[in-house]
């Protein structure tokens, strides 16, 4: 018999891309930050920042730098319209890729919006022993993402394998 893993609290954080959403208005985010929580892990710090990638990447990299920062929630900008540029702000930041994060995304969102999910810029990697999940801006997308992937990558508790306890061998 194994022995039961232990739940490891991460420490996140959520950034929300929009030119439109305000602190007031913020569903994703305020989603995402309460999803966390509610899982066990703790929000380290949230902003909100208009679709620039300079400020994108700054705030970012600051985070990524941060030692003390598990992982990263940014939600909105994957789409595109012209102000869509979270890829291009956040990609040339990441050490790894994680491929599979963006397909599996997409093949979980077409049982709930069909081929649409094809607009889906979504992605994840790692990049300084740290987590990075660029979900789309719209609520219902981060619920997705968060309850059919994220939660369970992110616990110590998912088998055969999870991310979290991975982060210890990420520096090696």
């Amino acid at each position: 018999m194994t022995a039961e893993r232990d739940f490891i609290p991460l420490q996140l954080c959520v950034l929300t891309v929009s030119d439109t959403r305000t602190a007031e208005n913020d569903t994703s985010g305020d989603w995402l930050a309460g999803a966390l929580v509610a899982a066990g892990h703790r929000l380290h710090a949230r902003d909100l920042l208009p679709d620039d990638r300079y400020r994108l990447r700054a705030i970012v990299s600051q985070w990524i730098a941060d030692p003390a920062v598990d992982g990263i929630l940014v939600t909105g900008g994957t789409g595109f319209t012209g102000r869509d540029s979270t890829p291009e702000a956040l990609l040339p930041l990441l050490d790894k890729q994680m491929p599979g994060f963006g397909e599996l995304f997409r093949a979980v969102s077409v049982e709930e919006i069909g081929t649409s999910s094809l607009q889906s810029r979504a992605f994840a990697g790692i990049a300084n022993a740290t987590f990075l999940f660029a979900l789309p801006g719209s609520t219902s997308a981060c619920r997705t993402a968060w309850e059919k992937i994220v939660v369970h990558q992110l616990d110590a508790r998912t088998r055969p394998c999870n991310l979290a306890t991975l982060r210890p061998r990420l520096r090696e």
